[in-house]
């Protein structure tokens, strides 16, 4: 009897040291997993370890985490300066081209007043063409560097509503007025928190794109509404409009709706007015009806007296 108690207390005394190992073993991990993951912490925000240069797993393991940071910041820096020459690049040559191209449509509308020929009308009528076209890949170069998100710094402030509206019509005066559509504006003196310089160039790009995709002869109708928060600058078409299953990704970057593939574009515009927006506090709504037109509502903080 004596001999089984004996080997139930040893049993019993075993099991107990398993326990208390198990469980020791658990607690020595979970602190390890817990420094791992402040290391690991560390290093995605960008910061160097502390590294003991012994023979142990510990300092090996800072010492390759440390190693990562120095590769990602070499990598980050490369593509750093290759972006920024690439915008400089297209900067200097979208500027360098326009200038000469802006005199090619200029001295072919002078060209068209002197000359009598139906044959030679036509040909500067084609010449005519091929320069818009060219001048609207140009703009959609410049875009596309814009859409760099690093690119985008807005410094917002209070600023009539009315004068974002102006300069937006402004912005394609003459694309209206090849198509013979119509610009109703309307102003009400609101006040909005806006970048005039990126906001301007953001509701100019929805106006070209209300008038790009609408019929000649048609109207574009720009209003602003005051809510209790917000501003909103309402562009109204009545355009091709966007399939209702679409209307979700075209404020994706270089996105275009699928009944517009044979227009010129890029799908720049929205995805950059939606960029430029999101940095000062704003947003950007769209409702859309295939074949009977689009309305893009911007929203702006308002200014409270």
């Amino acid at each position: 009897m004596n001999m089984f108690i004996v080997l139930f207390v040893m049993i019993l005394i075993n099991i107990s040291i398993t326990f208390l190992a198990i469980y020791l073993y658990k607690k020595k991990m979970f602190v390890q997993y817990n420094r791992m993951l402040q290391r690991l912490d560390r290093v995605l925000a960008g910061k160097r370890l502390d590294t003991v240069y012994d023979e142990s797993l510990d300092s090996a393991i800072s010492e390759r985490l440390n190693r990562i940071i120095e590769l990602t910041e070499i990598q980050t820096g490369r593509a750093e300066s290759e972006r920024d020459i690439v915008k400089s690049l297209i900067s200097d040559i979208s500027h360098q081209i326009r200038t000469p191209l802006a005199n090619i449509t200029l001295y072919i509308g002078l060209l068209k007043e002197e000359i009598a020929e139906e044959k030679a009308i036509r040909l500067s009528d084609k010449i005519e063409k091929n320069a818009e076209k060219l001048d609207s890949f140009m703009k959609d170069l410049i875009k596309s560097s814009y859409a760099e998100q690093e690119l985008i710094s807005v410094t917002p402030r209070y600023m009539e509503v009315d004068e974002l509206i102006k300069k937006g019509c402004q912005y394609v005066e003459l694309e209206a007025l090849k198509k013979n559509i119509q610009i109703d504006a309307e102003y009400h003196g609101y006040m909005g928190y806006a970048d005039p310089k990126w906001t301007e160039e953001a509701i100019g790009n929805i106006i070209e794109n209300a008038v790009k995709y609408s019929p000649e002869g048609t109207s574009v109708r720009v209003d602003s509404i005051q809510y209790e928060t917000f501003v909103c600058i309402q562009i109204k078409d009545n355009g091709i409009g966007i399939p209702e299953e679409e209307q979700g990704k075209v404020f994706q970057r270089f996105y275009r709706a699928s009944n517009i593939r044979d227009k010129q574009g890029y799908g720049i515009g929205l995805y950059l007015a939606r960029e430029v927006l999101r940095r000062q506090q704003g947003y950007i709504k769209l409702k859309s009806v295939q074949n009977k037109g689009t309305t893009v509502e911007v929203f702006l903080l308002k200014k409270t007296s």
